[in-house]
């Protein structure tokens, strides 16, 4: 069986929405545990469709840069692309996340995923997108902008 730690995560990343989606704030914790890594995530500011029918669902992926950087027009094109070291087609990458489903702007995620340890993920960055991955699409899942970036950091103890 397989328990929520009770302790402070071995890593975070805090998210901020891009200049188009300034309201976008959110926590990203990981856990090392011997079952693999729990990835927590809570976002706020996620864009709400007026339409009922139009899923919020976004995208959510770990990749191989270093900074949440980018130009005019992919403000975090410094993050690079899904982190993959075993070259993997999409959707095997050892960053491919389950998507975050919004709720009225928020969203809450807990996956527990072998792909990584903590440790590989340090000083890599945590992206959100626009749109649904979609599973398929090659490179990336055709998931949309990024729209909210977070860098890996370590929790000190």
């Amino acid at each position: 069986m397989f328990t929520i730690p009770h302790r402070l995560p071995d890593a975070a990343a805090v998210l901020s929405g891009s200049a188009a989606y300034p309201s976008i704030r959110g926590l990203v914790r990981l856990y090392q545990t011997r079952n693999g890594v729990l990835v927590v995530a809570e976002v706020r500011g996620l864009p709400a469709p007026a339409d009922p029918c139009q899923s919020p669902v976004f995208g959510f992926h770990i990749h191989i840069g270093d900074r949440c950087s980018g130009n005019e027009q992919d403000p975090f094109a410094d993050a690079l692309t899904h982190y993959d070291p075993d070259g993997c087609p999409h959707p095997h990458h050892a960053g491919d996340l389950p998507p975050l489903f919004g709720n009225r702007g928020t969203a809450f995620s807990a996956v527990l995923t072998d792909r990584f340890t903590v440790r590989e993920t340090l000083g890599r960055t945590v992206i959100i997108h626009s749109q649904a991955d979609d599973f398929t699409t090659q490179p990336t899942g055709n998931a949309g902008t990024k729209i909210a970036c977070g860098v890996i950091l370590p929790i000190r103890r």
